[in-house]
């Protein structure tokens, strides 16, 4: 299977790399921290490949779709994961330059990757599209307003294209549920330990994940804990 992962530099995007390559599907990744892109790409073997993308800049996303599609075609699951989280505040705290760069890449930098790739996965007639929600896109916490409005919108994004999609297409607002990562710890602190890691947590992802299809379309998900 080709599977496309946004967000592959770290925390569950990086797990979920690691787990589909070792069980032999072709990982097609992308991320904004270039010595950890170049970690991954010198540390796989074709048909693997991993590219430094900024999914917020459209134009940036386009010529990227250009020379995946040259060589690999139609994806087969896109898993929109890279996302970031505001230094925790009162909404009227949060600089404006902090939530504009959360909102143009957990909002607009998945609408990016969906109008390069999606097109294509039509045309071929197949895929799945996972994009990763929040516990905070359904409910909400003080301090983290930004980051629950670009969930929230997630959420509502998604299920507006699901009912845009072709059969046998999908999509799927997915929580990965409270995972031990950077952007928990940027919230919670040492009591982020206290949950998952991201190793831990895709050992149950992973498959939960491949098994998504049309009957789960427009469906709000959790990663069974």
């Amino acid at each position: 299977m080709k599977i496309l992962i946004t967000g592959v530099s770290r925390g569950l995007g990086r797990a979920l790399a690691d787990h589909y390559m070792a069980e032999g599907h072709t990982v097609i990744g992308c991320g904004r921290d270039p010595e950890k892109i170049l970690d991954l790409r010198f540390g796989c073997r074709e048909p693997n490949r991993f590219d430094i993308v900024d999914v917020a800049q459209a134009s940036k996303v386009d010529v990227w779709h250009e020379t995946v599609s040259a060589t690999h075609g139609a994806v087969d699951l896109l898993i929109n994961n890279a996302a970031i989280i505001n230094t925790p505040a009162p909404l009227w705290e949060v600089p404006a330059a902090e939530f504009k760069a959360l909102v143009d890449i957990n909002i607009t930098g998945v609408a990016n990757v969906i109008r390069a790739f999606v097109p294509e996965m039509v045309a071929a007639g197949k895929g799945v599209i996972v994009n990763l929600s929040s516990g905070w896109g359904r409910s909400v916490s003080p301090e983290v307003a930004p980051y629950c409005a670009s969930k929230y919108a997630i959420e509502g994004l998604t299920q507006a294209m699901a009912a845009e999609l072709p059969a046998p297409l999908a999509a799927v607002p997915l929580n990965p549920g409270v995972i031990a990562t950077e952007m928990l710890a940027k919230c919670w602190g040492d009591e982020s330990k206290a949950f998952p890691t991201a190793e831990d947590w895709v050992q149950r992802a992973a498959p939960f994940i491949l098994q998504l299809g049309r009957k789960d379309n427009g469906h709000s998900l959790t990663v069974p804990g």
